[in-house]
């Protein structure tokens, strides 16, 4: 225990100090009297404005963080051999990123898209957007089966969501079941091979929709699983077969604020019809689908969206496969068959 002999100074403070003294501090002598009027217009001003900076440093922050991630979701035009375009709008005015997600990754196990939507709009939903997207770029590369990706998301999410817990303190008692169902991502995985067969996991997702010659019809119809975040995902995932993606053909992935969409008297948006007609045009190119899905959303709703949207659009362009060529030497055959008398001679 540490004890202090009478009379020696303590530390910290002595009378010698010139910190003891009312005269050589003006801020304590002023404490002590009380604050003039002057004076505290003066520390209020200083306060408000330290305070304006703080929230221009931040809204500058938030802009670079939007400007960045943006520029992370944009993918390349063309992965593969299949033409890609894409694009997202926010429902916060201003804003340049939202809930909604994608990605398209070129891995040895084949072309790899996502498409997602957090609950929540704007920059608010930008964490979950991150950890859903960085857990599928791994995953993505690292991971031989659709499945065994989906559960890299599944705990992706599972620990941004304690993250979020952690952060935001929350107090004795409170309910983490019900917290942890107000944030979720509904997800769809998609994997093109190399022959144009297409695999999928969907969970709470809308289907993608294929443009194949004039026709537009979802990608598959099955139920889809529950989306990340509020359940665990069943011991099994039915990755669902969805044909062949062939030369020619386009696919439309979207997310529910595309067919969500409502005009003034509440009709929701006309998204097979719209698609209906992209694909009468010779050909689909992906960025004409995007031009003419974008331009009807916005004449049926009058204006901008009231909700998140993202679209992705994928072509195969790879060149359609080739009869197997034949040896050198061999003869055509007649499709009237052999000639009895042998090979014709012609005369000299």
């Amino acid at each position: 225990m540490i004890r202090f002999k009478a009379g020696a100074p303590r530390t910290g403070r002595s009378r010698t100090s010139p910190w003891a003294s009312d005269h050589c501090c003006p801020l304590r002598r002023a404490l002590a009297r009380g604050l003039q009027p002057g004076v505290l217009g003066a520390l209020g001003t200083g306060l408000a404005l330290h305070v304006g900076r703080s929230l221009l440093r931040e809204v500058r922050q938030n802009r670079t963080t939007a400007r960045t991630a943006q520029r992370m979701l944009r993918p390349p035009p063309r992965v593969d051999g299949l033409a890609v375009a894409a694009v997202q709008l926010s429902a916060d005015r201003g804003a340049r990123l939202g809930g909604d997600l994608y990605e398209v990754v070129a891995t040895e196990y084949g072309v790899r898209a996502i498409i997602g939507d957090v609950r929540g709009h704007g920059l608010v939903a930008v964490p979950a957007v991150s950890a859903v997207l960085d857990g599928f770029r791994e995953a993505a590369h690292g991971e031989s089966d659709l499945s065994g990706v989906l559960r890299q998301l599944e705990r992706a999410m599972g620990r941004h969501l304690r993250k979020r817990a952690r952060d935001e303190r929350l107090p004795a008692g409170t309910d983490h079941g019900l917290w942890i169902a107000e944030e979720f991502v509904t997800v769809l995985l998609l994997e093109i091979l190399p022959d144009g067969e297409m695999r999928a996991l969907n969970c709470g997702h809308p289907w993608p929709h294929l443009l194949s010659g004039a026709r537009a019809e979802p990608l598959a119809r099955t139920g889809p699983l529950p989306p990340l975040g509020p359940f665990p995902l069943p011991a099994k995932l039915p990755v669902v077969s969805c044909g062949r993606l062939l030369p020619g053909d386009t696919l439309v992935l979207h997310t529910d604020g595309v067919e969500d969409a409502r005009d003034a008297d509440g009709t929701f948006f006309p998204l097979p019809e719209v698609l209906a007609s992209a694909a009468c045009e010779a050909p689909p190119a992906p960025q004409s689908v995007l031009r003419t899905i974008l331009t009807a959303l916005v004449r049926h709703t009058g204006g901008p969206p009231k909700d998140d949207v993202a679209l992705l659009v994928l072509r195969n362009e790879r060149p359609s496969p080739r009869a197997p060529a034949k040896p050198r030497g061999a003869a055509c055959p007649d499709p009237a068959g052999p000639s009895p008398t042998g090979p014709l001679q012609h005369p000299a």
